[in-house]
């Protein structure tokens, strides 16, 4: 059974329909980005899942569960890592963890729970004296006490320095290893490249690309581009586009093109200075998807 099933899913408020109409199935155990910009229905989309607000129509399965109606059972086997969350700044890690704790039939001993959020050595430490990077870490930690089969983590590297989403993506990676399924929603697209085994852009409501990061909206099969900072006085011999100030050769034929390219650049006598060669970015695809909200 899918760790998430959703077919039909519509919410409306009055007139304004927030999500028209989408199926998802999210597998057991592997990490699932949900994109969209804001007010695309993302939110409500999760808010749905985790049985915090209730659909208009269609049906939704979580964990073989209807989360609308709030079964302790569901409950139990859930968790979920919210932007920002307010916990007591006196109490040390472990106490908050224990209290946290006993709201669940099973759960994480603190030790093991600072070993997988790397907070060994803040255990002891009031909240209160804990850095941004550091609470963060203790909000995983918090979503995670009750040892859940399934994980909702809403953007959570919002506001983090690079050297500190990178420890946190190292987080993301050790829930993985355990076995737990993930919904992740995320503004950053590189997030979502390297930690996401598959991604699902929502916009206006709907659904309108899914699968892995290398081939959503077909990004395995667009074309790369070749570009260089453009020569002064010097007329290119072939189809190009010109992009600010550097020549842009889409690479419909990348062997032949790019010898094309540098044969000619050789005979001519021309520096390619800053030579590039790419093809459509993660973001590149989802702009282009959701470039009309």
């Amino acid at each position: 059974m899918p760790a998430i099933e959703i077919r039909g899913l519509t919410k409306s408020y009055g007139e304004v329909e927030a999500v028209r109409g989408i199926d998802l199935t999210v597998e057991e155990g592997e990490v699932f980005a949900l994109l969209g910009p804001n007010g695309a229905g993302k939110t409500t989309t999760v808010e749905i899942l985790e049985g915090h607000r209730t659909s208009t129509s269609g049906e939704v399965t979580v964990l073989g569960h209807d989360p609308a109606r709030g079964e302790i059972e569901f409950q139990d086997r859930v968790g979920i890592v919210l932007q920002e969350t307010s916990v007591e700044a006196e109490l040390t890690v472990r106490e908050a963890l224990t209290i946290y704790g006993g709201a669940y039939s099973k759960r994480l001993e603190p030790q093991r729970l600072v070993e997988i959020v790397g907070l060994n050595e803040k255990v002891d430490a009031r909240i209160g004296t804990l850095s941004g990077g550091q609470k963060r870490r203790l909000e995983l930690a918090l979503g995670i006490v009750g040892d859940p089969d399934l994980i909702f983590l809403d953007e959570p590297t919002t506001g983090f320095d690079p050297s500190a989403r990178r420890e946190a993506w190292s987080v993301i990676d050790n829930l993985r290893s355990l076995g737990k399924t993930i919904l992740l929603t995320t503004h950053y697209m590189d997030e979502a490249q390297n930690l996401s085994d598959r991604v699902a852009v929502i916009a206006n409501g709907l659904i309108v690309a899914e699968g892995t990061p290398e081939t959503l909206g077909g990004r395995e099969l667009s074309a790369s581009k070749a570009s260089f900072a453009t020569p002064a006085g010097v007329s290119v011999p072939f189809d190009h586009a010109i992009e600010g100030d550097r020549i842009v050769v889409e690479l419909t034929d990348p062997a032949r093109q790019l010898h094309e390219v540098t044969g000619w650049a050789l005979e001519a006598g021309v520096d390619l200075d800053d030579l590039s060669v790419s093809r459509p970015s993660l973001e590149d695809v989802y702009l282009a998807l959701t470039e009309d909200t």
